[in-house]
């Protein structure tokens, strides 16, 4: 188990892949008929149970994803390093990254630590950003904004753009291309971690839960997440087949 604390800014270390945020302050939200029954609401841990449950999870669910991920994408590196992000001030949020030796990380604030309410959610959010680098995400994701980069910037170059308006061309380019198949890729990682949330002991549909207390982002066109009831029915569906 590699559990760190880091206050630097973990972003700089390139592309983020699997944002679960929370965005503004999540706010009590009534549970669609598509939501997962749980258990009723429980009231937030306090700051010593939070960081127990958070040990406790950590120590069962980081193997079972190091496994599979072993098993689906051996030319990886599956040594994944725990990283609590203590940046003050930082909103709900865990997101998986790569540290300069490309060495796979997944990062959680100290307000998503404080925010679950159960260790079933924890292990899902620990899974979906696990499932994120044995699918390839961040890859997947810098060749869509490399691609994206090119065409813009070559559009741009057809109609006479040159210096800082080719730059931003490419920029904008990168922008959009990034955000391409980003809805996609939320749901891939909530079936995979639906997999390695119950493969570690923990219920991937009361985990799922955590979808019914966060701001929902609709269906916007080139958003980066996918409404939360369509990522509660992918969940459903995949613990089906469990």
């Amino acid at each position: 188990m590699k559990i760190l604390h880091r206050a630097l800014g973990l972003v700089s270390l390139g592309l983020l892949a699997g944002c679960m945020s929370a965005g503004a302050p999540p706010q009590p939200a009534p549970v669609s008929e598509a939501a997962p029954v749980s258990a009723p609401l429980s009231a937030p841990l306090d700051s010593v149970a939070a960081a127990r449950q958070f040990l406790r999870v950590v120590d069962t669910v980081e193997p079972v994803a190091e496994r599979l991920c072993r098993a689906q994408a051996p030319w990886l590196n599956c040594d994944f390093q725990i990283v609590i992000d203590d940046r003050p001030n930082q909103p709900v949020n865990a997101y998986q990254t790569l540290d300069a030796q490309g060495q796979p990380v997944l990062a959680f604030t100290l307000a998503m630590i404080a925010e679950v309410r159960n260790a079933d959610e924890l292990a899902f959010v620990m899974g979906h950003e696990a499932a994120h680098h044995i699918a390839g995400h961040l890859t997947r994701q810098r060749r869509n904004a490399q691609a994206g980069a090119l065409v813009f910037a070559g559009l741009a170059a057809l109609t006479g753009a040159e210096g800082q308006a080719l730059q931003n061309a490419g920029e904008i380019g990168a922008q959009l291309g990034a955000r391409t198949y980003s809805k996609d890729y939320e749901l891939e990682a909530d079936v995979l971690g639906t997999q390695i949330t119950a493969q570690a002991g923990y219920d991937p549909l009361r985990g799922a839960a955590f979808f019914s207390r966060i701001p929902d982002p609709g269906d916007r066109f080139l958003g980066t997440h996918p409404p939360n009831a369509a990522r509660i029915e992918a969940v459903r569906q995949a613990a089906s087949r469990l």
